[in-house]
């Protein structure tokens, strides 16, 4: 297909779909920033153990964090979310995004945010046994991504 073909296709999706290039570009771009920083903060978060990746994986929260589990309650704060992490988390499970599942969504002047399922894995057995759903309200301050609000909900078994 021709260069001019498919630009004028792609063109034609973005009309239709009711965006403008410009603004599915920056959405691309946002969903690119959303998922590295999903990514690189559950990568501490499975290896929460060792308490420098523990420590790396609070600095994605800020510090009146607002955690909900449909399981296990609120927190209110980074530090209770954390002191939760730490005993009912590390060295016991991981977590993975579901591949597909993600969606970001802009927040003009705030931030993003973003949807998704994810699964647990066990350290022991390796096998993955839960998944549950997520919504996490993203805010970009200073050059950073920070998580100021989470919900984790629906768990259950794997489908």
């Amino acid at each position: 297909m021709k260069t001019t073909t498919r630009v004028f296709l792609a063109l034609l999706a973005v009309a239709l779909l009711g965006a403008s290039p410009a603004l599915a570009a920056q959405d691309e771009q946002l969903f690119a920033d959303i998922a590295a920083a999903d990514t690189a903060a559950f990568d501490a978060f499975n290896h929460c153990q060792d308490p420098a990746q523990l420590q790396k994986h609070a600095a994605f929260f800020v510090l009146d964090v607002e955690f909900y589990h449909d399981t296990g309650g609120v927190t209110w704060d980074r530090a209770q979310m954390l002191a939760n992490t730490a005993k009912n988390v590390c060295g016991h499970f991981r977590r993975e995004l579901v591949p597909g599942t993600l969606k970001v969504f802009p927040v003009k002047g705030f931030g993003a945010i973003a949807q998704g399922t994810h699964r647990f894995c066990q350290f022991d057995t390796g096998k993955c046994e839960g998944q549950a759903d997520f919504t996490i309200v993203w805010r970009f301050k200073e050059s950073k991504w920070e998580m100021t609000r989470v919900l984790s909900y629906g768990h259950r078994a794997n489908q």
